[in-house]
């Protein structure tokens, strides 16, 4: 290998001086240093040591600090052109304990000559000495570092905190987008509830009969404990969701209108509601009610819940409609109840999560829908999906409720129409923190 020494190397002619050939990798030797060459904004970030106490920063390079036993000082180097160095929140905890950024001599910070100090959790800056004036410049900070999470990071819907849990509620339809997911698998456990649209009370003829009782929208809840415990629906499938990064459509059904008297119609079916691919179904429409000499009644349409036959049947009593309709397990929701003989023209019920509807016979107009079922996803007991009653005298039919997913009322002669029945919901839960 040839030496070359010389103190000093400069052009011949021209303005431009070569070292080194096309692809020539230039080297400094093992403790020389450089001056004049300036960097091209980056540092050399010393990962084999993490500061924790004070220290003084050396041009060229960036440093890890480690603040969480308390506040660390860094000072920082000369001032010359092109100088550069960089600091790092190591434990994310800036924010309680602060970096004091102290500068040399009288150069300045920001054209300041005071002290500087980074109080933000997960911060991070890079400092340039430009010139005596400013000093050094801050010419790239982060307020905060993209850090791996013991918890899933997600939004969308409402989103409420019950203690440890984040509740995400959808009363329409959106996304709900994780972005984030916990180092433990276990830890990316969901629970997630979802009930779908009422379905409508039936109509009945002015001065005669009742219309059946919507069922309610199908219910459904995936509960994952002990990692999201509450209290949960006894439907309950103990078989949770897993989260996942990704966008997860959320669709909330509507319910179902209730029917009319003049023309004589039953209620209508209630919408579906969906997300992670499990859907619940609405619920089944109220049969109308029959009518003297022609058009007989009609009985309960199925659904999540079954809706509530209308009165006036010919014959036995007509079942109300299924519920469970798709099937599922645990089942959605139940039956409604059979409309009665023209003895009685009295309708059912319609099906509710918790139970069948009143059928024929029974002793009275205003058969029960069947009972909702109670759960605690949001961190409170909430009773929801319960079936719509049959038309009452003298007209006294009950709302709904609004996102209950319970079936509505039917129609009696008195009353001016079928109820509808209400949209569904959808709600999330899993522990953030």
């Amino acid at each position: 290998m040839s030496k070359i020494e010389v103190n000093e190397i400069d052009k011949q002619n021209g303005s431009t001086l070569t070292i080194g050939g096309s692809g020539t990798t230039v080297q400094l030797g093992t403790g020389a240093t450089q001056t004049g060459f300036g960097r091209e904004g980056s540092v050399d970030w010393q990962t084999g040591s993490i500061k924790t106490s004070t220290f003084t920063a050396t041009s060229g390079e960036g440093y890890f600090v480690d603040t969480s036993s308390g506040a660390v000082t860094a000072n920082l180097p000369a001032g010359s052109a092109g100088a550069i160095v960089a600091f790092a929140d190591y434990t994310r905890s800036f924010g309680t304990n602060e970096l004091t950024i102290v500068p040399n001599g009288s150069n300045k910070i920001g054209g300041v000559a005071a002290n500087g100090f980074l109080r933000t959790d997960g911060q991070s800056a890079t400092f340039v000495f430009v010139d005596a004036t400013e000093g050094w410049i801050n010419v790239q900070e982060t307020s905060n570092s993209v850090a791996g999470s013991a918890f899933i990071i997600a939004s969308g819907g409402t989103e409420t905190e019950d203690g440890n849990f984040k509740v995400h509620t959808f009363t329409g339809p959106g996304t709900f987008q994780v972005s984030g997911l916990a180092a433990t698998p276990a830890c990316n456990a969901m629970s997630v509830m979802i009930v779908g649209g009422g379905g409508g009370g039936g109509g009945s003829v002015p001065g005669f009969y009742s219309g059946g009782g919507g069922g309610a929208g199908g219910y459904r809840e995936f509960q994952t404990s002990p990692v999201v415990p509450y209290t949960a629906s006894p439907l309950v499938n103990t078989t949770g969701i897993s989260a996942t990064v990704a966008s997860f459509p959320i669709v909330v059904g509507g319910g179902g209108a209730g029917g009319n008297q003049s023309p004589r119609t039953p209620g209508t079916v209630g919408s579906n509601s969906s997300g992670f691919s499990q859907t619940s179904a609405g619920g089944g429409l109220g049969g109308r009610s029959g009518q003297p000499g022609s058009n007989n009644a009609e009985q309960g349409g199925n659904g999540g819940s079954g809706g509530g036959t209308g009165g006036y049947i010919p014959g036995p009593a007509q079942p109300g409609g299924a519920g469970n309709t798709p099937p599922v397990s645990p089942p959605q929701g139940q039956p409604g109840g059979s409309g009665d003989t023209p003895s009685s023209g009295r309708a059912g019920g319609g099906g509710g999560a918790g139970g069948a509807g009143v059928g024929a016979p029974h002793p009275a107009y205003g058969a029960a829908g069947g009972a909702g079922t109670a759960s605690s996803i949001n961190g409170t007991p909430t009773t929801r999906a319960a079936g719509g009653k049959a038309g009452s005298q003298p007209g006294t039919n009950s709302p709904a409720g609004t996102n209950t997913g319970n079936g509505g009322s039917g129609q009696e002669n008195c009353s001016s129409s079928g109820v509808a029945g209400a949209s569904g919901i959808v709600i999330i839960r899993y522990k953030f923190q």
